[in-house]
């Protein structure tokens, strides 16, 4: 058999890679084997293309798919700043997608819960690329009943801590339910990038865009490991944390966000915590430009897969001054 492209679905086991064209074959995370094994997994990669939760511009739930695509290229290379073998350092999959019933609103929260329950009880972390952010919701309530009350960093141009009636599938009222419902331990949380008003902050850390930019990148993520400190993480980053001129493919962008290169140093400044989970979210490929909205989250994610490779034992290689 001719070991060449197409090894989303044809190499023999997970950490296989072999020659592939950026912009040709079958597409999953990073080249990643679709499977349904978890034995022995590391890292489950999902998608959830659902955007019924949105309240300005749809499109997300096309999301997963641009995100896998703009992963080509950063699966050509050993991975950077790192420089090392993600695929040879960690067991990672590509489950697919989960299916859902746009048209059925009262099965969304029990069908993403118990797609995340049944790979969290099998030991593997996920990755999740939706979707819009109501997707977090059910996310954070499988994760919290494997690691109780879980701190939430929340990267995002919005609190969405609206209030919320319980009954709601919103986007912008999700972790209002979730901190209400004890999912998240507020106290151990932080929101960055945040450049809207809400009337109160629930008791988050709260450290707006305009904050980021006047004091710095040291000193945001300065004040976000303080206030996670061992305390099990879950990061929700989406993608309109980031500037529109960073990020136009979303559906309520807003301007005088972070710059990818922020949202990048934030991510990768987590190495020493506890990181149970991540989803990236609201990617509105209609609305992007040139990829760079769906190439953000998908180097965003794969930052932090190799956060999880470091923990695993992959040895770092600098090249340069990083």
């Amino acid at each position: 058999m001719e070991k060449k492209g197409d090894q989303a679905f044809r190499v023999d086991n997970n950490f296989q890679m072999w020659p592939e064209m950026t912009y040709g074959g079958v597409l999953s995370f990073l080249r990643r084997r679709y499977s349904r094994d978890l034995s022995g997994v590391d890292v489950v990669v999902s998608g959830i293309p659902f955007d019924s939760a949105v309240t300005n511009r749809p499109g997300c739930r096309f999301g997963p798919r641009s995100i896998r695509e703009a992963s080509t290229q950063l699966a050509e290379l050993k991975s950077f700043p790192f420089g090392f073998d993600l695929a040879a350092s960690l067991n990672i999959i590509d489950w697919g997608d989960c299916v859902i019933d746009p048209h059925n609103q009262s099965t969304i929260i029990d069908t993403i819960y118990f797609h995340a329950k049944n790979i969290i009880k099998n030991e593997c972390k996920m990755l999740t690329l939706g979707g819009d952010h109501f997707i977090s919701y059910p996310l954070l309530k499988a994760h919290a009943e494997k690691y109780g009350p879980v701190a939430l960093l929340q990267v995002d141009a919005h609190c969405d801590t609206w209030p919320d009636d319980g009954l709601r599938i919103d986007h912008g009222t999700m972790f209002a339910r979730a901190a209400r419902d004890g999912l998240i331990d507020v106290e151990k949380s932080v929101q960055v990038g945040l450049r809207t008003f809400n009337d109160s902050d629930l008791g988050f850390e709260v450290l707006t865009a305009p904050w980021v930019h006047r004091n710095g990148i040291n000193a945001t993520i300065d004040v976000i490991l303080d206030r996670v400190k061992d305390s099990p993480l879950y990061i929700s980053f989406d993608i309109d944390g980031l500037d529109p001129a960073f990020a136009p493919g979303t559906g309520t962008p807003v301007v005088g966000g972070l710059a990818t290169w922020q949202g990048l140093e934030i991510v990768r400044s987590l190495e020493n915590k506890k990181l149970i989970g991540m989803d990236i979210v609201e990617v509105s490929p209609p609305y992007d430009k040139a990829e760079i909205s769906a190439l953000a989250a998908a180097t965003v994610a794969h930052d932090w897969l190799c956060l999880l490779g470091k923990k695993a034992g992959a040895q770092t290689k600098k090249v340069g001054r990083i």
